[in-house]
């Protein structure tokens, strides 16, 4: 399954290349409304995922680029023992490997993740995303539909189980 590592080059590739271009357009501007319910919007994160530890010291950087890493290793490991059959779990590994290593990027370079893409609804605000968010997010709803086995036609599979 490793020979799929394209998918996660690719979301990387996106996810550094959409955050370049919203750093670019929208630093110091206001947000940029695209729909009634769908901004962009700069947003620098220093924590995780809905802003968790975002006011901490500084630590938390160090402590999701290991934990990244740490889970990436542990993702190119698994794939190597994936079969053919795994198909729907490799793709959604890769997903969630792409988007790590996006974000890893971030933290290294910048010492905070960019994120841009705001969804809101009568004033109320989901947190500020990317595409490396939005790539993991897919990845695990990949592998919990297929721990429900809820899986797509992998290779030899057509039953849908």
């Amino acid at each position: 399954m490793l020979k799929l590592t394209w998918i996660a080059v690719v979301v990387l590739i996106l996810d550094q290349t959409t955050k370049y271009i919203a750093v670019s357009a929208l630093l110091g501007q206001p947000p940029m409304e695209i729909a009634p319910f769908f901004n962009f919007s700069l947003v620098y994160n220093t924590g995780a995922a809905f802003g968790f530890l975002n006011s901490a010291s500084g630590w938390q950087n160090i402590f999701f680029v290991s934990v990244a890493i740490v889970v990436s290793v542990f993702i190119l490991i698994y794939l190597k023992r994936l079969s053919r059959a795994d198909i729907q779990v490799a793709i959604a590994l890769l997903l969630v490997l792409g988007g790590a290593l996006g974000n890893v990027t971030d933290r290294l370079m910048l010492g905070h993740v960019v994120d841009f893409v705001d969804l809101h609804y009568a004033g109320w605000h989901w947190p500020a995303f990317n595409v490396a968010d939005s790539a993991i997010f897919i990845g695990a709803a990949l592998l919990i539909l297929d721990a429900f086995g809820i899986r797509w036609g992998g290779a030899g599979d057509s039953s849908g189980d």
